[in-house]
């Protein structure tokens, strides 16, 4: 057998091996994808029994749908104003973990709590501190009690704070992987040569942290923009839609209204939206060549 007959059997074998994984990704993620593709081309509604192919016109209704355009707006502010909090307070605790101090086994498993509580258990817990008559909040907040839930305006930053304190140890985790990974004789070099820690931070440490900012960046960004259970449990949208994002949106018009062609084409519009982020972060994760 030649060496390119050898290469060719093992790109059969591994195509072979691959095969099966290729089938169950695509039966559990494309099928359902492409289902809601030709059913947001539908005009589909339960309660009247009326099914009918209307082409593009749920997409373009879409565009002039101005609780759409606002449930993007709460989307894209929530997504903004969450993921770079966390990130701010990421990054110091994960300095603070990755020095050599005793007790930091300790620090770093309680940093865990507030994530491994389920998202579900952690908003509703969040909603009885956040309860305008006996709620922790209003308790030690100074003046008169402040419905946190049921002000437009306050509700939407309430849930941005709830996210934030859930999520936060987990690009503080992100990070601290990436803080482990630079060699420590840098630093060393650094201190050698007079650099102060402010100078070996924006020299050394941010320059070879990029890529583990950039991963975390990706991950929350998709997440904080799909987010549903946490404002769901929270306010449901409320008040007056103040707090909807489109996955809410979406869920309440298919399972509420029954309007499952319409619903499909906020789920894909949605779907598109991250397809969009991810790949812009992909393309800076290349650039930084963490893909390479």
């Amino acid at each position: 057998m030649t060496g390119q007959d050898a290469s060719r059997a093992e790109r059969l074998q591994a195509a072979f091996l691959v095969a099966p994984a290729v089938l169950v990704l695509a039966a559990v993620a494309l099928f359902p994808i492409l289902a809601a593709v030709w059913l947001s081309l539908h005009r589909s509604i339960l309660v009247f029994g009326e099914e009918r192919f209307i082409g593009v016109e749920n997409y373009a209704f879409l565009l002039r749908d101005t609780r759409f355009l606002t449930a993007l707006g709460n989307t894209a502010y929530f997504t903004l104003v969450a993921v770079t909090v966390e990130l701010l307070l990421a990054m110091p605790l994960a300095l603070l973990m990755n020095r050599a101090f005793p007790g930091r086994g300790l620090l770093r498993a309680s940093v865990l709590i507030p994530w491994a509580i389920p998202t579900v258990v952690a908003a509703k817990l969040w909603a009885w501190m956040y309860n305008p008559d006996f709620g922790l909040l209003n308790q030690l907040w100074p003046g008169r009690d402040v419905n946190w839930l049921g002000t437009p305006g306050l509700a939407l930053h309430a849930a941005i704070l709830v996210d934030v304190w859930k999520t936060t140890p987990f690009v503080a985790l992100l990070l601290l992987a990436g803080l482990q990974g630079i060699p420590q004789d840098l630093y060393k070099a650094a201190r050698v040569d007079g650099a102060g820690p402010w100078r070996v931070f924006w020299r050394i440490t941010l320059p070879l942290l990029s890529p583990a900012l950039l991963i975390a960046l990706l991950f929350r960004t998709l997440d904080a923009f799909r987010v549903f259970d946490a404002i769901y449990v929270l306010t449901e949208g409320g008040p007056a839609n103040t707090t909807e994002t489109l996955s809410i949106y979406a869920y309440k018009t298919l399972m509420r209204s029954g309007n499952f062609g319409y619903g499909s084409t906020l789920s894909v519009v949605t779907f598109l939206c991250v397809v969009l982020l991810a790949l812009g972060y992909l393309r800076l994760l290349g650039r930084s060549g963490v893909t390479r």
